[in-house]
C-alpha cells in the first residue's frame, strides 16, 4: 500500500509505515500526479481534495484529513466514489482554546482591563467553541452562546439543556457581548450559512471597546471590512488566526489588529498527534487492518512538567504566568511579522507553519499553588490546569 501523507503530519512514519509505503510532500505542492498509485491520502487544511486534484488518482480508496475541519474536501465527490473518508474531529479544540485564553489574558493585561469583568461571546458551540464556553464558565467568566444549527438539533434554550451559556441569536450576542470569539465552520450556502457571517454591517455594529477573535474560518469574517474598521474608527481590537486568501493575506490587516498568527491555534504537539492517530485509527479500519499504535505511546513528557507559583500574586498574574509558561502567542505573531516581511506574505505565512515550535497544551502542566488565595485555584483549574495547592 502507497500512503501519500502532508509532509506537516506528524508520526507518520510511527503511525502509517508499518502499513505501508510512506511518501511524503508539503500539503500545498500536493499534485494528481502524486496520486497515480496512492492507495490512501493523508492530508491537513492546507489541501484542497477535489476533482482536479483526483484526476489522475486510480488507486485511491481511502482520504484523512487530520484537522476538525473538513470544508477543503469534496466529501460528497469521495463518497461517489467509494472513497473512504475521515476526519479527526475535536483532536486540536483544546489547543486551539489554550490559544484563545491566552490571548484574551494578553491582551487585558496590554489594554488594562480584568479577563473577569468582561461578558464573552461564542459564535459556534461545536468542538472548540464548546469547550471554551465550559473552560470560561468554570472560570466564572460571564458567557453568551450563539450556535442555531446546535440549538435546533439540541433544544438548548429550554430549561435543564445543560448548556454552560444561554444561547442567543448572533445580533443580540454582538449587543451584548465585550468580547466575540468565532469558531464556526465555513458553510457558504443554506439557512445557515456562515461566509462573511460578521459582514461590514455587523462589523460596523460592534460597540466601541469590542474585542474581535477569529479562530475559526477565515471566510466567516469580511476582512475589508474589518479592515476598514480598525484603519477608521480604531475603537475595536481584532484577534486573528485564520485569514481570507490565506496564505498570501492582506498586509494592511495583518498590520492593524492586535495579534496576528498564521492559522496556528490548534497546532500543538498533542492536537497534532491526536489528529494522526485518529486518522490512522480509521484508515485502519478502511482497509481491515490492526491498529497496534497508541496515542501515549506517541506523546512525548512535556519540557515543564510543574510550575510553583507562591504567595503575591493576583489570579490573573497568576493566570498569565501559567499560561505564558506553556504558550506566548506574542511569539507566534512576531513569526509572522518578521517572516512574511523577510520571504513574502505567502511564503512567508506558510514557512511559520512548517518550522513550527515545540507546543504543548495546558493539561500537561501542574500548577502548585504554595498559598492560595481567593479564586485562584478555582480559576487555574477552569482554565485548564492540573492545580495541586499546599
Amino acid at each position: 500500500m502507497k500512503i501519500l501523507v502532508d509532509a506537516n503530519v506528524p508520526a507518520a512514519d510511527a503511525c502509517f509505515g508499518a502499513l505501508g509505503e510512506v511518501v511524503r510532500r508539503p500539503g500545498r505542492e500536493i499534485a494528481p500526479g502524486d496520486l497515480r498509485d496512492a492507495d490512501a491520502l493523508v492530508v491537513r487544511s492546507i489541501t484542497r481534495v477535489d476533482a482536479a486534484l483526483l484526476a489522475e488518482a486510480r488507486c485511491l480508496r481511502f482520504v484523512g484529513t487530520c484537522t476538525i475541519g473538513t470544508d477543503h474536501v469534496d466529501t460528497r465527490l469521495l463518497a461517489e466514489r467509494g472513497i473512504a473518508f475521515a476526519s479527526a474531529p475535536g483532536c486540536n479544540a483544546e489547543a486551539v482554546v489554550d490559544h484563545v485564553l491566552v490571548s484574551l489574558a494578553t491582551l487585558a493585561e496590554r489594554q488594562g482591563w480584568r479577563l473577569a469583568e468582561r461578558r464573552v461571546g461564542v459564535v459556534g458551540a461545536g468542538n472548540v467553541g464548546g469547550r471554551l464556553l465550559h473552560r470560561l464558565s468554570a472560570m466564572g467568566i460571564d458567557c453568551l452562546a450563539c450556535d442555531p444549527p446546535r440549538v435546533e438539533a439540541e433544544d438548548l434554550v429550554a430549561p435543564g439543556s445543560g448548556a454552560p451559556a444561554d444561547f442567543v441569536d448572533l445580533d443580540t450576542l454582538i449587543d451584548e457581548c465585550d468580547v466575540l470569539c468565532l469558531h464556526t465552520p465555513l458553510v457558504r450556502e443554506g439557512p445557515h450559512a456562515t461566509h462573511h457571517l460578521l459582514d461590514a454591517e455587523r462589523i460596523a455594529a460592534l460597540a466601541p471597546g469590542t474585542l474581535l477573535l477569529n479562530a475559526g474560518r477565515g471566510d466567516c469574517l469580511d476582512g475589508q471590512a474589518l479592515r476598514a474598521r480598525l484603519a477608521g474608527q480604531g475603537d475595536i481590537s481584532a484577534v486573528l488566526d485564520v485569514w481570507e486568501g490565506e496564505p498570501g493575506i492582506d498586509a494592511a490587516l495583518r498590520d492593524l489588529v492586535e495579534l496576528a498568527t498564521p492559522h496556528i491555534a490548534g497546532y500543538s504537539l498533542d492536537g497534532k498527534l491526536r489528529g494522526t492517530h485518529q486518522v490512522t485509527r480509521a484508515l485502519c479500519r478502511a482497509f481491515g487492518l490492526p491498529c497496534r499504535v497508541s496515542l501515549d505511546e506517541l506523546l512525548p513528557a512535556p519540557p515543564l512538567a510543574r510550575l510553583e507559583l507562591g504567595p503575591g500574586l493576583s489570579t490573573e498574574e497568576a493566570l498569565r504566568l501559567a499560561m505564558r509558561a506553556v504558550y506566548d502567542p506574542r511569539r507566534d505573531h512576531d513569526a509572522l511579522q518578521r517572516e512574511s516581511r523577510r520571504q513574502g506574505m505567502a511564503a512567508g505565512f506558510d514557512a511559520c507553519r512548517a518550522a513550527y515550535p515545540l507546543r504543548r497544551e495546558f493539561a500537561t502542566l501542574e500548577v502548585a499553588l504554595l498559598e492560595a488565595e481567593g479564586q485562584m485555584a478555582g480559576w487555574l483549574t477552569g482554565a485548564g490546569f492540573r492545580v495541586t495547592t499546599a
